[in-house]
């Protein structure tokens, strides 16, 4: 009985070293100064990379960074993210600002990326699978996240587009219209599903090691 105890006191070390990098990870975010600093960080930061890609056709990780905020910081911020760098980011687009149709369902989209980013934390983080400080690129997470941006983007191509149609040429132009960038819809979806996949779990690896 003594060799047990003397064996299971590492195991109980590491698991109450984890369990303060934990609460340490959860004071920083908690403190309100922290949180309005950090914020604005994430919303440069999707703004900037939403610039730097802009002449790409379709190849973005604008979308990826305020799921990215919201995963990080949680459902209410990733919504004030999605909402404060879309609306700069369309609004003063290189290629001119979003009509309003178009604009107003971008800032709902994106705002929705950003709170639905808090909701897979939530529910990440209550599996066994998934570690706060230990490896991200394990097989449940990265499918999870691939079918995410997926389904984040599919829609937004669709609903993008059927706006687009309603405002400009009526709905039984959605189908041809749609066609028409049917290659760089694909594109769209693809990249932001790879990103998703091999990209996301790495930024919140080094993010949670950062605030540990």
């Amino acid at each position: 009985m003594q060799i047990k105890s003397e064996v299971k006191r590492p195991n109980q070390l590491v698991e109450e070293e984890a369990e303060q990098e934990r609460d340490k990870h959860a004071s920083l975010l908690e403190r309100k100064s922290f949180r309005i600093a950090i914020t604005s960080i994430f919303s440069a930061l999707c703004i900037v990379l939403g610039y730097m890609l802009v002449h790409l056709p379709n190849i973005e990780l604008f979308t990826l960074s305020i799921f990215l905020s919201g995963f990080v910081l949680g459902k209410k911020n990733g919504i004030i993210v999605g909402f404060l760098s879309s609306f700069i980011f369309c609004f003063f687009n290189p290629f001119g600002p979003s009509p309003f149709p178009l604009l107003t369902f971008q800032l709902f989209h994106y705002s929705m990326t950003g709170c639905l980013g808090g909701l897979i934390s939530d529910y990440i983080n209550k599996k066994d699978y998934f570690k706060s400080d230990g490896d991200a690129f394990t097989f449940p997470i990265m499918v999870i996240f691939g079918l995410i941006g997926a389904l984040i983007t599919i829609s937004f191509q669709i609903f993008s587009t059927l706006i687009s149609v309603l405002t400009y040429l009526g709905i039984e132009e959605f189908i041809p219209y749609f066609l028409t960038g049917i290659v760089y819809t694909v594109i769209h979806i693809i990249g932001n599903t790879l990103g998703f996949v091999f990209i996301l779990p790495g930024l919140i690896q080094l993010i949670n090691k950062m605030l540990s």
